[in-house]
């Protein structure tokens, strides 16, 4: 059997880590600039990271959601210490895509409504109600096509009021900072404006928080810098440092019964042991603080070079929009500087690296791309 070949991949096999460096199975070093898609947050095998999940991997690695969990207690406690919401409720689940069905249904549930607002470029996922609110035709089959969600553009006030204006809406879903679409950021003053339009409608604000929270921009969600709170928050990515885990934070206003949501493997004892690491790890190091900081040298470094049209982004959630000239520079940066970096389309390189990242290896990268661009 062969496997179903819906990837581009590079013919290197990383088969070691560690923080930021990667191995491959020939012993050539790289150094991870990407954490697999923004996922790798505390760096490749923390030896507290691993050694939470071989401790627990020698007690228990899973029983369902049937009997007590007193692993997922402390990581919900811990998560609402960390993250600024001690008071919502967390539903733990798998990945992003299924942190967004639940965001999607519980809106639904809790407002009667059925009709959803996203934003231009948006990604919330590859499953059905995720594909929905993704702006994507390429991704979306005829299963995935309805009538229930309006996008307008990211950062269009005038738009989103007028849509939310009917009252129809169930919830509107946003990206902390977009991160397929290029890393664009919504503005601290729309973000204000939509919260506002939100409770004149009683429309549920839901905040993805998948790739830009967890620290990466610099404050533990990115909807936290524009000073406002949402309803629902969806998080996976970086929330177990690669072990599969999704959460949902609830707002206290939306009321649990038995049933309405549900998963076989969500928050499993190896998942909320790993997950309750991270949490320990970023607190104790100061990680979210390191990715402010760092972020900070970044685009100091690299806005207005002249290898760029644009710098965006916050934290450790960078796009560099690359001028025309420079197109095959993530390659070159692979191969012949060995620097895992991300992208989004063809022109814009994504670093999304652990938030322990050394200043040292920012300042490396930053000669290697002077070098490739000089």
């Amino acid at each position: 059997m062969d496997l179903f070949n819906v990837y581009q991949r590079w013919g290197i096999e990383p088969v070691r880590g560690l923080g930021t460096t990667l191995w491959d199975a020939e012993g050539n070093q790289y150094t991870d600039l990407y954490g697999g898609h923004a996922v790798i947050s505390v760096g490749h095998c923390h030896p507290r990271y691993v050694a939470a999940l071989k401790a627990q991997a020698s007690k228990l690695g899973f029983y369902s959601n049937a009997v007590k969990n007193s692993l997922q207690e402390t990581l919900a406690r811990k998560l609402g210490e960390v993250s600024g919401y001690p008071d919502y409720s967390l539903f733990l689940c798998n990945s992003g895509a299924e942190a967004n069905e639940n965001a999607l249904k519980l809106a639904s549930f809790a407002s009667g409504r059925s009709k959803l607002l996203a934003f231009g470029k948006a990604f919330h996922g590859r499953t059905s109600g995720a594909l929905e609110v993704t702006d994507n035709p390429k991704i979306r089959s005829p299963f995935n096509e309805g009538d229930k969600v309006t996008f307008v553009p990211l950062n269009d006030v005038e738009q989103a009021a007028k849509a939310l204006e009917s009252g129809e809406y169930a919830a509107v879903i946003i990206e902390g900072i977009q991160g397929v679409a290029g890393i664009f950021e919504p503005g601290a003053a729309f973000m204000k404006e939509l919260r506002r339009l939100c409770d004149a409608t009683d429309t549920f604000l839901i905040a993805d928080e998948i790739q830009s929270g967890y620290g990466r921009s610099g404050l533990f969600f990115a909807h936290q810098h524009s000073g406002i709170r949402a309803d629902i928050i969806t998080t996976a990515k970086g929330m177990a440092n690669g072990f599969p885990i999704g959460g949902v934070l609830i707002s206290p206003k939306i009321e649990a019964s038995y049933g309405m949501l549900g998963t076989t493997f969500g928050g499993n004892h190896l998942a909320c042991a790993a997950a309750i690491a991270v949490l320990e790890i970023i607190e104790d190091e100061r990680l979210i603080e390191n990715a402010a900081n760092i972020g900070a040298y970044f685009k100091e470094v690299l806005k207005g070079d002249k290898a760029l049209k644009e710098y965006r982004g916050r934290g450790l959630m960078i796009g560099l929009e690359i001028k025309d000239e420079y197109l095959g520079l993530r390659d070159r940066l692979l191969f012949e500087k060995h620097f895992f970096t991300g992208a989004s389309g063809k022109n814009v390189i994504r670093l999304l690296p652990a938030l322990s990242i050394e200043k040292q290896t920012a300042e490396t990268f930053v000669s290697a791309w002077k070098e490739l661009t000089a």
